[in-house]
């Protein structure tokens, strides 16, 4: 492995260990004297932190480390508190609104039933080590879940109907586009107004079955997340 490589590769272990986002790294010459080469072995090494974003070069102040966003592997059995929990990252979720609706003509069809049935609603705002991430709203399918459902406080949705109503959900589709943030979003993501949020469109069916019973529509931060696809 060429010198600046190794270098760069410490140097990464060491942003992630004990530097935070706003932190300066040692000036070059520091760590030229620490890792015995040259500042041009140094500077090399840091561009590729650089590269990775990790690293943003601040004219006249040195090498200040960035927020890193965090990981969300997007696959069937994909759930954010779980992944985010494996990252040692402490998610939470909270209901901001709950109650029984209509199903538009989008939803009735994804759920196979008529336009204008009751179906349940309720919005969830998600954030992580205490930072705002998520506004999500959850239709579900089957009204029978309602007295159930509507002493739903926090956590995670999919826990409390496995443990309430023995009831699992696997995901069955994603879409995502960008867009511009909502008043709304902008003011529960803590978010300007100029910075664009991730839009979700996910679908849940029963778990071993293809009945779609659950639809949700989130804005996700986009400064925050990064989606990981994997094939």
């Amino acid at each position: 492995m060429r010198v600046y490589l190794n270098i760069a590769k410490h140097l990464e272990e060491d942003v992630r260990r004990y530097f935070q986002a706003g932190d300066y790294l040692p000036s070059e010459s520091v760590l030229a004297k620490r890792f015995n080469v040259n500042r041009h072995t140094v500077r090399r090494a840091i561009d590729e932190l650089v590269f990775n974003g990790m690293i943003e070069r601040q004219q006249g102040r040195g090498n200040m480390v960035v927020s890193q966003p965090f990981e969300y592997p997007l696959h069937a059995g994909a759930h954010f508190t779980d992944n985010l929990l494996e990252q040692g990252s402490l998610p939470t979720s909270r209901v901001i609104e709950r109650g029984l609706t209509r199903a538009n003509d989008k939803v009735a069809a994804l759920f196979g039933v008529l336009p204008e049935s009751s179906i349940i609603k309720l919005t969830t705002l998600r954030k992580i080590d205490g930072v705002p991430a998520s506004v999500i709203d959850h239709y579900l399918s089957d009204v029978n879940w309602w007295p159930a459902v509507k002493h739903f406080e926090v956590g995670s949705l999919h826990h409390y109907l496995r443990d309430k109503l023995d009831v699992q959900l696997t995901r069955r589709s994603t879409r995502l586009r960008a867009v511009m943030p909502t008043k709304t979003d902008c003011r529960l993501l803590q978010l300007p107004s100029k910075t664009p949020v991730m839009a979700f469109k996910t679908t849940n069916a029963l778990k071993g079955t293809d009945r779609i019973v659950e639809f949700l529509s989130s804005h996700t931060r986009s400064d925050l997340v990064e989606i990981v696809l994997e094939h």
